[in-house]
């Protein structure tokens, strides 16, 4: 029995000879812990010191020790597999941070009566004062905010889609590399990286001309936002544009279809699923835009659901002028609580348009089959 069992086990240590042990990274990473809270307890603990020094002693740890082991090569996998990991969480560390930041400072704006069915109509700094001191409720909403933050983005949507997905088709199905489509392609280019702050001061300036001085509506953000969407939907659409098969085109020319019944018959369905999603992701970017808000909306405290006449608010207007100008000066933490809310509810908004997108793009995406 015996001699049978040895050969078994002097094979298997052959194999796993020259190999770090299962548990390295585990047991170099418990080092790393309490050698790094060591360093950081003699010059000032914090946590996020801590983390950086453990990562790097955890780094330095199972690289050398696999070089000891395991040879140069395999030191230098892991070294690499180190370098991408830490990367990966340090370009993580932000996004948690701001998600966490949010989700604690707003989830009591947000729970407070009457945050999403109530606008600021009417409140004034007597409430926060009564809310600090006596411990009242936190009157006032974003009732107001959200109402406009749709209407806005919706107009500005209306506007943006048929624009930019017009000039999407010529560019790829007419355009044929001309002066006028290489002109296109150059303005979308640039319009792609303009501040916000001038698409807003272009609006209100447009519409100075057009309709009179000190002219603020939601349609002018409205024509604003669409300033910042158009390159956006225009590059996304171009390309999905492009990705479209040449076959399928010519298979439709060869039946004696017309172009512009192929465009809309076999390209655009093909495409739509990618275009769907760059129109949500456009939508996605300019939602929660402050400065063109403010330059040509301006800010209103009531509902307002006329948007080509007065003054109207949204989310990021909202969250500004709560935190720049409290309702109470002396007592500005309910307003801060607003802020925090709305800002809560925007990122809310934009994770569900993400998702939005990735869901329209399965939906219409071709299907595959036999």
């Amino acid at each position: 029995m015996t001699s049978t069992l040895t050969p078994v086990r002097s094979k298997r240590s052959a194999l796993t000879k020259g190999q770090l042990p299962s548990f390295a990274p585990y047991a170099v990473l418990a080092a790393a812990l309490i050698i790094g809270a060591a360093i950081l307890a003699l010059i000032g603990f914090n946590a996020f010191g801590w983390g950086v020094v453990s990562a790097i002693l955890f780094a330095v740890g199972l690289v050398s020790w696999s070089a000891i082991v395991e040879g140069s090569r395999k030191a230098k996998d892991k070294l690499a597999t180190c370098l991408v990991v830490g990367s990966f969480l340090i370009a993580m560390l932000p996004l948690i941070s701001v998600i966490w930041t949010v989700l604690v400072n707003g989830i009591p704006g947000l729970i407070s009566p009457g945050f999403l069915t109530s606008s600021m109509n009417g409140v004034t700094g007597v409430y926060d004062n009564k809310a600090v001191e006596d411990g009242a409720p936190v009157i006032g909403g974003i009732y107001h905010a959200l109402v406009g933050t749709v209407q806005i983005t919706l107009v500005a949507t209306l506007i943006s889609v048929p624009v930019g997905l017009l000039t999407a088709v010529y560019l790829v199905e007419y355009g044929n590399d001309g002066r006028l489509a290489r002109a296109i392609t150059f303005f979308v280019d640039v319009m792609t990286g303009i501040p916000s702050i001038v698409a807003g001061l272009f609006a209100a300036a447009f519409f100075f001309a057009v309709v009179g001085p000190g002219t603020k509506t939601g349609a002018v953000a409205a024509v604003a936002l669409s300033v910042l969407m158009i390159p956006v939907v225009v590059r996304s659409s171009e390309e999905m544009l492009k990705i479209v098969p040449n076959e399928l085109r010519e298979a439709a020319y060869a039946l004696g279809v017309r172009k512009w019944r192929t465009i809309v018959k076999v390209v655009i369905p093909t495409a739509i699923s990618g275009i769907a999603s760059g129109v949500t992701l456009a939508i996605a970017r300019v939602i929660g835009e402050t400065a063109p808000i403010l330059v040509t909306a301006g800010f209103a405290t009531s509902i307002n659901n006329n948007v080509f006449g007065g003054w109207m608010a949204s989310l990021p207007t909202f969250i500004y002028t709560q935190i720049l100008n409290p309702t109470s000066p002396a007592n500005p933490g309910p307003s801060s609580q607003r802020a925090w809310g709305a800002a809560l509810v925007l990122i809310i908004l934009v994770m569900i348009l993400n998702l939005g997108a990735r869901l329209i793009a399965r939906i219409f995406a071709p299907k595959t089959g036999r």
